[in-house]
């Protein structure tokens, strides 16, 4: 039950640790990797020598400096037809891409015939006699269907030219200045320098072309403006005379004099119209007067001469009657003279008002033309005068264009390839050997799911490991007991010793009398194991009896030239005595008593108290009885035989059995309380050791051993 706890202890603990990085481990696996790390990185070290010795192209670069002129002064001010370069980085950055552009590289290889240089025009290069390229067109030639076969144009030779020469040409701007450096890199170190040099001449160059180009377009457009400008000048001018001629307006004061007459004519008006109704009123209190008499009529007229006329009416003189009724007609119709005459002065004033009126009405609309036309004369000379004056700049800018930027420092021929260069490509490949070597050993320990170190063994499982047995360097089994015995002091026979002593110390108050053998799946070195160990106890004067437990997959007779028909089955069933079953050897100094097939399941066979009286029985005639059981994943036979015996020695093949297996193995045996009493690496590969890297871990002691 402890057995258990630690085994689940241990497990739990390898859980928790997975997500975890241990250094030190780490670090050891990387030292037991060191030959093929150093390996990968001498060979990487060789093909990085082969490439920068034999295969790599020599290539050279140069570079050539220029400076933006940001701030020059212009001869005349004319910033709006030609400017000059700002110093903001979106200008600088912008002369970068223009030092790129195809434009100006297409100028680049028409001016030095690069279409003719094989290092640009790829189809000037002899054909590879192989390429991955041509494996691709046949492998496409065989799944699709024969396609025409396309015609190269000029056009497309110069855009591939063009792209093989913008590859080799970079353009950058120096920190914190107004500096560009053109650097050209190519395989011939005067073409470098040439190129580099014509480039900075070109971008010069096509800064003043560009100056040029917008100056001229500038002049024609001006010369076209002001031509256009002229003629409606002259057109405004033709309206303005025409209108000053035909109007009848003298000036505006003319106008403002007439202003001044309505008003006073309106002044009159309103005179006449308090005249013409004094005159009206009168006109009709005299005729209602009239008609209500004498007296009221001599009241309203109030005239001297009438008053007297109407004493003498009164007076009853002759002829007063007839004069007072000539008198009263006289005084009438005077009043309605003077009514007339101030309704006639009335319509008069009005007429005149109303002739006024239309005469500052036409000519204030034809001051309002007179003033448009003027301001559109006045505009148009204006702009006329504008355009003539920056036309006249234009054309003399047209003579002393600048460009904006200046050559700094022509490139110069290298002397020495840029590339490659031959110890940083050394360097760089022996660190990438070395990084692929780690990297492949550490997938390789990653991927390793089998044990090789009794210590990952005990880490994994929780239980000790008794014995490392070595891998028995015999072509046939029944050649190992023959090994043994003529080289006791080979590794195997000493590891066979060291697994005796451990097994013989584990418990010293009592020491194990009946020992199973057993293991995770077939194949592991169990029954090899279980031999020697017999042997060897054999060896030290005890009694010895092996047991073939394995009666489903009996290998005994692999070992072994016996003819031996019976077997412990035939023993419990009392067939024969134990006496007659038992077969001694010489070679192995031990009884060995085989299995025999049964059509009884193992399992029950096992389990019965005859059995277990068996084992009981054999106690008393043998100081060790090994019993080699199958494997415990195959089938239960080894989890119930494990009930009778005093010791389980678990064996484990090295780096072939799965850890899962091992310990699902463990864990079937635990499960039915089976304590095991030890584990035992089994058929160790010495070579594929010193492979891996664990010589150190060893040590060598092949003095010691017999080879």
């Amino acid at each position: 039950m402890k057995q258990q706890q630690v085994f689940a202890q241990s497990t739990l603990q390898d859980r928790d640790t997975d997500d975890e990085i241990d250094l030190s481990s780490l670090l050891r696996t990387l030292w037991r990797g060191k030959p093929w790390i150093a390996l990968c990185g001498l060979i990487a070290l060789l093909l990085g020598g082969y490439y920068a010795y034999g295969l790599a192209v020599p290539v050279y670069t140069a570079k050539a400096a220029i400076a933006l002129e940001s701030r020059q002064e212009q001869v005349m001010d004319i910033e709006s037809v030609v400017t000059g370069l700002g110093g903001d980085q979106s200008t600088i950055n912008t002369e970068v891409e223009v030092l790129r552009s195809r434009g100006l590289i297409e100028d680049l290889v028409m001016d030095m015939d690069l279409l003719e240089d094989p290092e640009f025009n790829t189809l000037l290069q002899p054909a590879p006699s192989f390429s991955i390229g041509q494996v691709v067109d046949f492998v496409r030639s065989l799944v699709s269907e024969p396609q025409e076969t396309r015609r190269i144009t000029e056009r497309a030779i110069l855009d591939s030219t063009i792209n093989q020469v913008l590859d080799s040409i970079s353009a950058s701007n120096l920190r914190q200045s107004f500096v560009f450096e053109i650097t050209v890199t190519t395989q011939d170190p005067d073409k470098s320098a040439a190129m580099a040099n014509r480039l900075a001449e070109l971008y010069i160059q096509d800064q003043i072309s560009v100056k040029f180009e917008k100056t001229e377009q500038a002049t024609t457009w001006l010369s076209e403006r002001v031509s256009g400008l002229q003629i409606e000048l002259e057109t405004a001018q033709a309206k303005l005379k025409d209108f000053s001629t035909n109007t009848q307006l003298v000036n505006a004061e003319t106008l403002a004099a007439l202003n001044r007459q309505l008003k006073d004519l309106r002044d009159r008006r309103a005179t006449l119209i308090g005249q013409a109704e004094t005159t009206e009123g009168r006109l009709q209190m005299l005729q209602e007067a009239r008609a209500s008499g004498p007296a009221a009529f001599v009241d309203v007229a109030n005239d001297p001469a009438l008053n007297q006329v109407y004493r003498r009416l009164q007076d009853g003189s002759v002829g007063a009657e007839t004069a007072f009724e000539t008198r009263a007609e006289a005084l009438i119709a005077r009043a309605e003279l003077e009514a007339t005459r101030a309704a006639s002065q009335l319509n008069a004033i009005e007429a005149s008002i109303s002739e006024v009126t239309t005469r500052i009405d036409n000519q204030s609309e034809e001051l309002v033309i007179l003033e448009q036309l003027q301001r559109e004369v006045e505009a148009s000379r204006l702009l006329y005068e504008a355009f003539l004056s920056r036309l006249k700049e234009t054309s003399i800018q047209q003579g002393i264009q600048q460009a904006d930027s200046r050559m700094l420092s022509r490139a110069v021929v290298p002397s020495t390839p840029s590339a490659p260069r031959k110890s940083r490509v050394l360097a760089l490949s022996l660190i990438l050997g070395l990084m692929v070597g780690a990297g492949a050993v550490l997938l390789r320990e990653m991927a390793q799911n089998t044990f090789r170190t009794p210590e990952d063994l005990e880490e994994k499982t929780g239980h000790s490991v008794i014995g490392q047995i070595p891998k028995i360097p015999a072509k046939h089994r029944r050649n190992v007991l023959e090994y043994i015995s003529q080289k006791p002091n080979s590794a195997a026979a000493e590891s066979v010793r060291n697994l005796r002593t451990s097994l013989l110390l584990a418990n010293l108050d009592k020491q194990p009398k009946v020992i199973m053998s057993t293991s995770s799946v077939p194949g592991e070195g169990k029954t090899t194991q279980s031999l020697t160990l017999a042997q060897n106890f054999a060896g030290l004067g005890a009694k010895v009896l092996l047991i073939e437990g394995d009666i489903r997959r009996r290998v005994l007779d692999e070992y072994f030239n016996h003819d031996q028909e019976r077997g412990f089955l035939s023993v419990i069933s009392g067939e024969v005595p134990l006496e007659k079953a038992i077969v001694h050897d010489e070679t192995l100094k031990a009884d060995i008593l085989y299995g025999e097939k049964s059509n009884i399941n193992a399992a029950d066979l096992f389990s019965s108290n005859t059995f277990a009286d068996f084992i009981k029985g054999l106690r008393e005639h043998y100081d060790h009885i090994i019993i080699d059981t199958p494997p415990v994943l195959a089938v239960p036979d080894a989890r119930v035989i494990g009930q009778l015996v005093d010791a389980v020695i678990y064996t484990v093949h090295w780096d072939t059995t799965p850890q899962r297996q091992v310990l699902d193995g463990l864990k079937s045996l635990q499960s039915v309380n089976v304590r095991v009493s030890g584990l035992v690496l089994s058929q160790i590969d010495g070579n594929k050791m010193k492979r891996y890297g664990y010589t150190d871990s060893y040590g060598d002691y092949s003095s010691y051993y017999d080879t």
